[in-house]
């Protein structure tokens, strides 16, 4: 990758810095983060994903996504490596398997994701999805690795909104800080109910493949002319309005994920995009989000 100018980082590491997520404990957390699904199982592509994951913080996206089911550890590993001398500078967010998160066994997988991310704490520990361990002990759980110091707060992935009525029914529900679903342009359909309702209970949504993952559906988003003029208008690539368009939300955190250098700096660029009023009604009229209740989307 041709060397970026110190100027042009340090803008856009501001550009960055300041989209910031307010949460109901009242920290923050930053608006645009990097995905880390996929990496780490390519050992030929380790050292370019290390530098990719690197070059993301030094523009500003500090927050990083990992989980244990990510290639069995595999990703956490290539995290813990990337963020070493600069773990102070990141807000680092993992998950737990649903079937280890029992009162006593996400007691053990916290500390065995903290031993491969090779650090004392976690700033945001995730279930990653609702299975069938009740949620009382799963809550009861997250409290105890906070009394602890391992975790600094907990929230929830892939809950849909009879989830989160459960979750927040029960003692200590209250503590979820997010909860991370797929979410992207072509594919809206927590605009129905479950984004209105998060927004009504201060819970922020963390958008995971906010690019859409490959196939048809991404191919119909970049391909589609309402992007592609965008994108020429703003003078930018068509997967940057795409990251944009997710940006709008000042409650929703995007966590692109990228292998590359090119990727991440194309991915930082985003935060600089004011997508008008006129872009979004173009968009919004290409890619309508549904008039009626759908599946939570998972991937």
């Amino acid at each position: 990758m041709t060397n970026i100018d110190e100027n042009i980082k340090a803008s856009l590491r501001i550009a960055n810095a300041n989209r910031m997520v307010a949460l109901p404990d009242g920290s923050i957390m930053p608006q645009m983060g990097q995905g880390t699904w996929y990496l780490g199982e390519d050992p030929a592509k380790r050292q370019e994903e290390i530098e990719a994951l690197r070059l993301g913080v030094e523009l500003g996206m500090t927050l990083i996504d990992t989980a244990e089911m990510y290639g069995d550890g595999k990703s956490e590993r290539l995290v813990g490596e990337a963020i070493k001398g600069i773990r102070d500078q990141v807000y680092l967010v993992s998950k737990v398997y649903p079937h280890r998160a029992s009162r006593n066994e996400i007691l053990a997988a916290c500390a065995e994701s903290l031993r491969r991310l090779d650090t004392d704490h976690l700033d945001l520990y995730l279930l990653h999805w609702r299975g069938n361990v009740p949620l009382s002990q799963t809550i009861a759980g997250m409290e105890q690795l906070k009394a602890e110091g391992k975790i600094g707060r907990w929230g929830v992935s892939n809950f849909d909104i009879h989830d989160m009525q459960d979750l927040l029914s029960m003692e200590h529900g209250n503590q979820c800080q997010v909860n991370q679903v797929l979410y992207h342009l072509g594919s809206r359909g927590i605009e129905f109910d479950l984004l209105k309702w998060q927004r009504e209970h201060n819970i922020p949504t963390m958008a995971y493949s906010p690019l859409a993952q490959g196939g048809r559906l991404r191919e119909q988003l970049l391909e589609s002319e309402e992007v592609q003029s965008i994108a020429k208008k703003h003078g930018v690539e068509a997967l940057q309005i795409i990251l944009a368009w997710c940006l709008i939300h000042p409650d929703v955190v995007a966590i692109p994920r990228s292998s590359n250098p090119d990727h991440t700096y194309l991915n930082a660029q985003a935060a600089t995009i004011r997508l008008e009023d006129e872009d979004l009604k173009r968009l919004d009229a290409r890619f309508p989000a549904p008039t009626f209740k759908t599946a939570l989307d998972i991937i």
